[in-house]
C-alpha cells in the first residue's frame, strides 16, 4: 500500500499524544517493510512549509521513549485551515511523496483532513486519530488524552477536599474545557465519601447564574461547614454568553487569531473570587485556575489512556490502507475498540456530556456520570476518613 506516511499533531498537547505517533510509525513499519514515515514540525504549517523529521529512522527504543514523553513532540499548531491552506497542504504532501497522513487532534483536525481528502480526489488516505483532553469528540466513548488529564483533577480535588476538612471555606477550581464538561466532572471521580468534594459543579452544557450560585455555596456551608466548586472555564450565562464575556472587563479580555475567546488567559479566577467576597463577605474563600496543568502532566499519565492513545496511532495506519477516516474509540462489550468512523461524522462536531449526567434540579453530578468516570479511572489512592 503506502510506502511514505506522513504525521503531523495539531491542536493543544496531551500527556499521550506521543504515543500516536509512535503507534502509527511501528504499525507503518511492521506492516509495510521499508516504508518511510516523516513527521511534520508543527503540524500541518510543517506540512506546507516542507519540515519533516524522519520517524522511521529511528529505532524502537528512541519511538518508545517518545511515546511515554508528554506534550506534542513534533510540535503543534492551531491553524484551522480553509480550501486555501488546504491546497498549500496538499501541495507539501505530494512534495513529500506521501501515501497517506495521519492527523492527530480534534474535530477541526477531522475536518482538515476531509477538505484534503475531496482535494485529493481520493489519491491519498488522510486520517483523522482522535485527541483531546476535553474529549469531546463525537463517535468516541472518550478520547486519548483525556484519562490522564481527568486523573491529574481527580487527584488535585480529593486533595483540596482534605485541605479544606482541616480549615474549612469555599474553594473554586477552574478547569478547561471550552464546550463540554467532562474534564471538570472528573473532579468527582475520586470523591472520598457522600459528603466528599466537589460539592457543586458548573459545567458549559449548563447556564450559570451568580445569584444561584451563591444560594448553592451558601447551602453547602450550611450542611458540609466547607464548598468545594469545579466549575468550567466555558460556563455560560442564561444568555448564551461565556461567564468571562459577563464578568471580565472587554479590555482585559484576550481572543487569537480566530477571534476565539481565550478562557484561560483572562481574569475568570478573579472575577468569581470577587463574586464571592461581595456576596459572601468573612468568608474564607480561595480561586484556582488550573490553566494548562492537568493536559500534559507527566506525573498523571495513565496506563490504560497510553495504550488507547498507541493503538489508536497503529489502527490509523490499518485505516489507511481502507481509504480515508476517522478513528473513534467505542465501546464494545465493556471493552475499548479502535473503529473506522467517516470523517464527516466527525469534524466541526462537539459531543456534549449527555443530560442524564447532570442532577436535574441541583448543581452536581449523576450517579450515571460518576459510574462512567468509575469505568475509566478507578480509584487510586486508598484515602482514609479524616476525623474532621
Amino acid at each position: 500500500m503506502a510506502e511514505t506516511f506522513v504525521i503531523a499533531q495539531g491542536g493543544g498537547p496531551t500527556a499521550v499524544i506521543n504515543q500516536t505517533v509512535a503507534g502509527a510509525t511501528l504499525q507503518a513499519r511492521k506492516r509495510f517493510p521499508g516504508a518511510r514515515v516523516l513527521g511534520a514540525l508543527h503540524g500541518v504549517r510543517g506540512v506546507r512549509d516542507g519540515r519533516f523529521v524522519t520517524l522511521s529512522d529511528l529505532s524502537d527504543e528512541e519511538l518508545r521513549r517518545i511515546a511515554a514523553t508528554p506534550g506534542a513532540g513534533l510540535g503543534s499548531t492551531r491553524d484551522k485551515p480553509d480550501e486555501a491552506y488546504c491546497e498549500k497542504i496538499l501541495k507539501g504532501l505530494e512534495n513529500a511523496g506521501a501515501d497517506a497522513f495521519i492527523y492527530i487532534g480534534g474535530n477541526d483536525t477531522a475536518g482538515t483532513q476531509g477538505i484534503l481528502s475531496k482535494a485529493s480526489g481520493g489519491k491519498m488516505a488522510c486520517v483523522h486519530a482522535p485527541k483531546t483532553i476535553d474529549n469531546d469528540l463525537v463517535e468516541n466513548d472518550h478520547t486519548p488524552g483525556f484519562i490522564s488529564a481527568a486523573a491529574f483533577v481527580a487527584g488535585a480535588f480529593l486533595s483540596v477536599d482534605l485541605d479544606f476538612r482541616a480549615l474549612p471555606g469555599v474553594y473554586v477550581g477552574i478547569v478547561m474545557g471550552r464546550h463540554a464538561g467532562f474534564l471538570t466532572a472528573s473532579s468527582a471521580a475520586w470523591s472520598l465519601d457522600g459528603d466528599g468534594a466537589p460539592h457543586l459543579v458548573y459545567v458549559p452544557e449548563r447556564p450559570f447564574e451568580r445569584a444561584r450560585f451563591i444560594d448553592d455555596v451558601r447551602a453547602t456551608l450550611d450542611r458540609h461547614g466547607r464548598c468545594i466548586v469545579a466549575m468550567s472555564e466555558g460556563v455560560v450565562g442564561p444568555d448564551g454568553r461565556s461567564l468571562i464575556e459577563t464578568l471580565v472587563p472587554p479590555e482585559l479580555q484576550e481572543r487569537d487569531q480566530h477571534g476565539n475567546l481565550r478562557l484561560s488567559g483572562t481574569d475568570l479566577g478573579q472575577s468569581v473570587e470577587r463574586i464571592l467576597t461581595e456576596d459572601l463577605p468573612g468568608t474564607r474563600a480561595r480561586v484556582d485556575t488550573f490553566g494548562y496543568l492537568p493536559r500534559g502532566n507527566i506525573a498523571t499519565i495513565e496506563a490504560t489512556d497510553a495504550r488507547e492513545a498507541f493503538q489508536a496511532g497503529a489502527f490509523a495506519v490499518d485505516v489507511a490502507e481502507q481509504g480515508s477516516g476517522s478513528v473513534a474509540l467505542q465501546l464494545d462489550g465493556g471493552q475499548t475498540v479502535c473503529r473506522r468512523v467517516p470523517l464527516d461524522a466527525v469534524a466541526g462536531k462537539t459531543r456534549h456530556m449527555p443530560d442524564d449526567f447532570l442532577h436535574a434540579s441541583e448543581s452536581r453530578l449523576s450517579g450515571a456520570c460518576l459510574d462512567y468516570l468509575a469505568r475509566l479511572l478507578p480509584r487510586r489512592h486508598d484515602v482514609a476518613r479524616p476525623f474532621v
